[in-house]
């Protein structure tokens, strides 16, 4: 049986999570049931009086095309193991694809596996570039003007400077900062921007230890300095760092011997072609074909 979630769900619903995301960093589980998750926006799937698969559904103001529209991104898309294979997740899935396709024109999706949801008419749109990085990789630099720890509203002003290059984003504002600087907080990481000489921020890049390497998940720059700057800096934490970045994004010519592995990153699904097209004045059948007529280069970063 299809229901949303309440609060005495909530232990079932960690349950879910812990047993089918085993890799999942126990300190980022804590940080979202805390600060993102919300009962509305879960839907479960209950047999034998507990709660067997859970899917969250976090709906988001997105740019595109200079137009601000309603989007969700499902995520937490998980299935108790015993309960694999019996439809389980079909039944959740096809009652949140119908109140998807009632109240917002796409819908997105992160996954390894596509194929997984591409019969429920999601396809694969936006690609990320993974360049792992050396110290030989990176034209040493100073680290002056690097600052830890920038403000929100710091983050904030070269964010919307730097997003102005892309189209197909999420609506961010100064609550978004606060709560992204806490949640790179909760997991070990933290924030380093750079600032030039008049002070004012140019970039910043929010790093997660890994190991023996560093994640560089995001990383805003307002010119080749800033990113030399910031790399610099993320190398100072770790030998090796992974620096992700939209496909479009090409920093081949920066970092030509670095490693690079471009995948398939966000998946998304066009829920009323219609009004799509009376929207953009249009004429499209496809999501392929709806995101085409982009302005600018896609920049889905956001995961939840």
């Amino acid at each position: 049986m299809i229901e949303k979630a309440n609060e005495k769900m909530l232990n079932e619903i960690k349950h879910v999570w812990k047993v089918c995301f085993p890799k999942q960093d126990p300190r980022y589980m804590d940080f979202y049931f805390k600060n993102i998750y919300d009962p509305d926006s879960c839907y479960v799937n209950i047999e034998d009086g507990m709660v067997v698969s859970v899917l969250m559904r976090n709906r988001h103001a997105l740019m595109f095309n200079d137009r601000v529209i309603s989007v969700s991104m499902i995520c937490g898309v998980a299935t108790l193991p015993e309960y694999r294979r019996k439809g389980c997740m079909k039944e959740l899935m096809d009652v949140v694809i119908d109140a998807c396709e009632h109240s917002e024109l796409l819908t997105l999706i992160q996954t390894e596996n596509p194929s997984i949801y591409e019969p429920y008419g999601f396809r694969m749109i936006y690609n990320r570039t993974d360049f792992t990085l050396q110290r030989k990789d990176v034209r040493r630099i100073t680290n002056f003007g690097c600052a830890y720890e920038p403000s929100a509203i710091d983050l904030l002003k070269v964010y919307s400077a730097f997003i102005k290059r892309f189209n197909g984003f999420y609506a961010r504002d100064l609550e978004y900062f606060v709560r992204y600087k806490k949640e790179v907080t909760a997991v070990g990481g933290k924030f380093v921007a750079y600032y030039d000489g008049k002070n004012q921020i140019r970039g910043y890049a929010a790093m997660i230890p890994q190991g023996s390497e560093l994640r560089v998940e995001e990383i805003v720059y307002l010119d080749s300095m800033s990113l030399f700057k910031l790399c610099n800096a993320a190398l100072q934490e770790r030998r090796v760092i992974h620096l992700l970045v939209s496909e479009a994004e090409d920093l081949s010519r920066l970092f030509p011997d670095a490693m690079k592995n471009t995948y398939g990153s966000t998946m998304v699904r066009l829920n009323d072609p219609e009004l799509f097209m009376r929207l953009f004045n249009r004429r499209i059948n496809t999501i392929e074909e709806a995101m085409a007529i982009s302005i600018r280069p896609l920049n889905l970063n956001e995961f939840v």
